[in-house]
């Protein structure tokens, strides 16, 4: 009886193991340290109007991405959202689209020195306040901005990333969409038409990075 206890146990054990891994979802199963991920949320009207502008890997839209990063013994995404920039964990930035609308980008192996010290960098500037502003160098992150300058910083100073002039403008139209010029009136400043910047549809299309499709596996 005793032998068969035990073995019960054993079996319990492994159908409760198997499960676990089982429910794991292939983002979480094929994130890397030192990926940079992407996903598209719903933005509303802004949303819309960014996706309009910025294309990325493929022509999809992609407009929030972060930095796969290693903490203690787990995997979690650093990323510049909401208020700050901070710690999120991967189930919880995977939750907030559907699988179709997630995408990994992964250094070639020839950059991979860069990876540790674009963790270290990404991880010093937690809490820096978001960048509502959507400028360069003026003591805010916003998403893609926050890889732009980890990786700057490994790469000892010299941009890794490449930037390029923004536009708020409806290409349709050539005019600014009035959603931009509605927020930009809020925050009582002028809007940026043309100054240097970078978004996520811009990083995936990097040819630094190797493109995981999510939803391929």
């Amino acid at each position: 009886m005793k032998r068969f206890a035990v073995f019960q146990t054993v079996v319990l054990i492994l159908f409760i193991t198997g499960s676990c891994f089982a429910q794991q979802s292939h983002f979480a199963t094929q994130v890397k340290e030192g990926d940079i991920v992407f996903q598209h949320l719903n933005g509303g009207e802004l949303g819309r109007a960014i996706d309009k502008v910025t294309r990325g890997y493929r022509d999809r839209d992609y407009n929030h991405c972060g930095l796969v990063v290693r903490v203690g013994d787990s995997l979690k995404v650093i990323e510049a959202i909401g208020k700050n920039v901070h710690l999120t964990t991967i189930k919880e930035f995977e939750g907030r689209c559907a699988e179709a609308d997630l995408l990994i980008g992964r250094l070639y192996p020839k950059y991979s020195s860069l990876i540790l010290k674009a963790e270290k960098a990404a991880l010093a500037f937690q809490g820096v306040p978001y960048d509502d502003y959507f400028e360069m160098d003026n003591g805010r992150l916003y998403c893609s901005e926050l890889i732009y300058e980890a990786f700057k910083i490994a790469n000892d100073g010299k941009p890794f990333f490449v930037l390029k002039p923004m536009t708020f403008k409806d290409p349709d139209t050539g005019q600014l969409f009035s959603s931009w010029v509605e927020y930009y009136k809020n925050l009582n400043c002028p809007i940026p038409q043309g100054k240097p910047g970078i978004n996520p549809g811009l990083l995936s299309r990097s040819s630094k990075i190797i493109i995981i499709r999510v939803s391929q596996y």
